[in-house]
This record gives C-alpha cells, sequence and structure tokens, in this order.
C-alpha cells in the first residue's frame, strides 16, 4: 500500500504521527494496520472517553469474553480492566515492528489509569504498575494525569522503570514540573538498576480545549482588542511548551547526563487536536504544530482531514517564543486570568474522564447482568 503524502510529509518533518481512537473491531477489522500502512500511523492513545464508546458500541465484539468473565464472577471494575488491557495488548502487537524499527521511539499503544485516581498519588502509582504487568509489552504507555497528585506519581512510575505518557497538560508551569518528574524518576530508575534506554516518555499536551476555554472569555468581554485574540492561544501555548522543551533536553545540562547511560528525551505529544470551532481550518493544530521530535496524536476525522488537503507549515513553532508570549500578554491585557484557565480545563478533563468512566461502568454492568 502506499502512503499518503500528506502525512508522509508530516512524518519526514519530524511529527510522529499518532492515532487518537482503539477498538476491538479497529484491530481484528484489519483497519488498524491499514492506517499504519496509508496513513503514516506509528501509535496509538486512547482514553476513558475513546474505551466507554468502543465498548458501548463495540456490539459482538466484546459480547463473548463479557459471557466468560460473567460466568467466572468477575466484577465490572475487573471486566473492564480485562477487556482494555486486552484491546492494548493486541494493538501493541499490531505496532510491534514499528517499536523495533524505531528503537522504541514509536509504535507505542496508551492506556489510562482509572479517572478516579486523578487526585491520589499512591493509588496511581500501584495501579499504573498493574497496568504495566497486565499489559505485559514493551510499548505499552501507561497514561497518568499531570494533576498535583499525578506529578509525583509519575516520578514514582518512571523510578520503576515504567513508560509513562503524562496527560490532561495545559499549562507550561504544569508542563516544567511534568519534565522535572520525568528526570528525577530517570535518576531513581537508574539508581534501581533500570535501563535508561528502554524508558520513554511522551508529555500530552492539551491544544483546541485552550482555545475553547479562552475564546468563551473573549467572546465574553466583548472588545474588539478582546476578540482580535480569539483562535491564537492554544497555539501559542503549544509554542511556549515546545521553547521549554528545548531548554530543558536541548539546552541544560541535566539530561545529558542521563542522555549518557541511553535516556531518552520526553517528546511533547500535541493531544486535543481535532477542531472544536467550525470557524477554524480543520486542520489547525497539525499543519501549525509541526517540529522535529514531536508527536500529534490526531482523532479520525481530523486524521482524513488532513490526508485530504493538510500542508506542512516547518515554520509553526520554531523560533516563535516572543510572539507568542506577547498573545499571552495580550490576553492578561484584555483580563483573561490564565491561571483561572488553565485550573478550570485541568479540572473539567478529569471531570470530563471521570463521567466517561462512569458510563463505561453502567454500560458493562448491565452487559455483565444481562450475560449471567
Amino acid at each position: 500500500m502506499t502512503q499518503n503524502p500528506n502525512l508522509a510529509s508530516l512524518s519526514e518533518a519530524g511529527v510522529s504521527v499518532w492515532l487518537d481512537d482503539l477498538s476491538r473491531t479497529l484491530i481484528s477489522s484489519g483497519g488498524l494496520q491499514e492506517q499504519i500502512d496509508t496513513r503514516s500511523i506509528v501509535g496509538v492513545t486512547t482514553n476513558p472517553a475513546i474505551f466507554q464508546n468502543a465498548i458501548s458500541s463495540g456490539g459482538g465484539a466484546y459480547a463473548d469474553q463479557i459471557a466468560e468473565l460473567a460466568k467466572s464472577g468477575a466484577d465490572v471494575d475487573a471486566t473492564i480492566t480485562a477487556l482494555t488491557t486486552d484491546d492494548v495488548r493486541n494493538a501493541c502487537d499490531v505496532f510491534a515492528p514499528i517499536f523495533e524499527a524505531t528503537d522504541g521511539l514509536d509504535g507505542r499503544v496508551s492506556i489510562e489509569v482509572d479517572p478516579r485516581l486523578a487526585n491520589k498519588t499512591a493509588e496511581t502509582v500501584e495501579q499504573a504498575a498493574e497496568l504495566w504487568k497486565l499489559v505485559d509489552r514493551p510499548n505499552v504507555l501507561i497514561k497518568i494525569p499531570a494533576t498535583a497528585a499525578g506529578v509525583p506519581a509519575i516520578a514514582d512510575v518512571i523510578a520503576q522503570g515504567i513508560s509513562v505518557n503524562v496527560t490532561l497538560i495545559f499549562s507550561v508551569e504544569r508542563y516544567r514540573e511534568v519534565m522535572d518528574a520525568y528526570l528525577d524518576g530517570l535518576d531513581r530508575a537508574l539508581r534501581n538498576g533500570h535501563d535508561a534506554g528502554k524508558i520513554a516518555s511522551v508529555a500530552s499536551f492539551f491544544v483546541s480545549r485552550v482555545d475553547s476555554e479562552i475564546d468563551n472569555r473573549l467572546n465574553a468581554i466583548g472588545t474588539p482588542e478582546a476578540l482580535e485574540l480569539r483562535g491564537k492561544a492554544g497555539l501559542a501555548n503549544a509554542r511556549l511548551a515546545y521553547a521549554a522543551y528545548q531548554e530543558v533536553f536541548e539546552t541544560e545540562t541535566r539530561f545529558p547526563d542521563l542522555q549518557a547511560h541511553g535516556a531518552l528525551p520526553q517528546r511533547p505529544l500535541w493531544a486535543s487536536t481535532g477542531t472544536k470551532n467550525a470557524d477554524y481550518p480543520d486542520t489547525l493544530y497539525v499543519s501549525e504544530l509541526v517540529a522535529p521530535n514531536t508527536v500529534n496524536t490526531v482523532p479520525g476525522k481530523t486524521l482524513e482531514a488532513y490526508a485530504d488537503h493538510g500542508w506542512v507549515n516547518n515554520e509553526s513553532i520554531v523560533g516563535l517564543e516572543g510572539s507568542s508570549r506577547e498573545v499571552f500578554a495580550a490576553l492578561r491585557g484584555v483580563g483573561v486570568d490564565l491561571d483561572d484557565v488553565f485550573a478550570v480545563l485541568e479540572t473539567e478533563g478529569v471531570e470530563k474522564f471521570e463521567q466517561a468512566w462512569d458510563e463505561l461502568l453502567t454500560a458493562t454492568s448491565q452487559q455483565l447482568d444481562a450475560a449471567r
């Protein structure tokens, strides 16, 4: 099969394209392999909402396993764990050739800890270790939210030699804490006898949700100066995040010492890259977030839009730190409380995943009852 030229160009520019979706049907039908063969997909991310949709609407794809689990007396939490880890394990096997070919850089599949643990450090660490053992594949990434309780959990999990996808990052300040946690975890992992070259991490920095929240506030302010800033915050925030990444992993002295032991940089991953405002180009958060050593996890609709008419802007991130800071200064100047924006986004992000998980619990419980 031939790779789509638009997506192939994105990969050639240094962006690893990961699919923000997974289901048992996608794997078993060969659809996931087709995405690899024709859409330059080199990884997958999942979240509670993705699994809620997959299992609730998956029909017969999960029926036999749910029936078996019902007979064995499994409760709803054990059932969901079995269903999701099986899907992730099978996806890891699909991506194994890419994982080997890229020396572990790509070919990764993510699975998230229970979102109800977002504010519980010890429980997050415990479940991350459990998921790592259950999936039992070197190319799995355990997703941990970058909450105040999640940041120390990240360091603890990395210290155990477990690869991590840090999710729900909205501010550059929190991103710096995440990078520090990764480096702290690597230090401890080396002292614990782990091979640093086997530990990978990405930092999922959310983009479109930032624009949605800030645009709502700008609309409420309503002045011409405020309205002129709509649609600029998400990209500016991501550009500042990439500048922070370059500072920590390409300029500062701490990482080279770890790199000498085989450690990998923690790549920025652009998440929430589907456009939520119909007035904005549907490939905005892909074409305008092009830089080396980044990942863009793309929902299916955005992936197909980019395959059709996406283009690579090689001048979309690097060198724009100054202008991005000007955007943030202007936002503060018209009255946008950015600290409050990021706090609200983090709280809402956790709540949305908790809601999806609750819906998944309800739907799976009903399927278990029907199978008994």
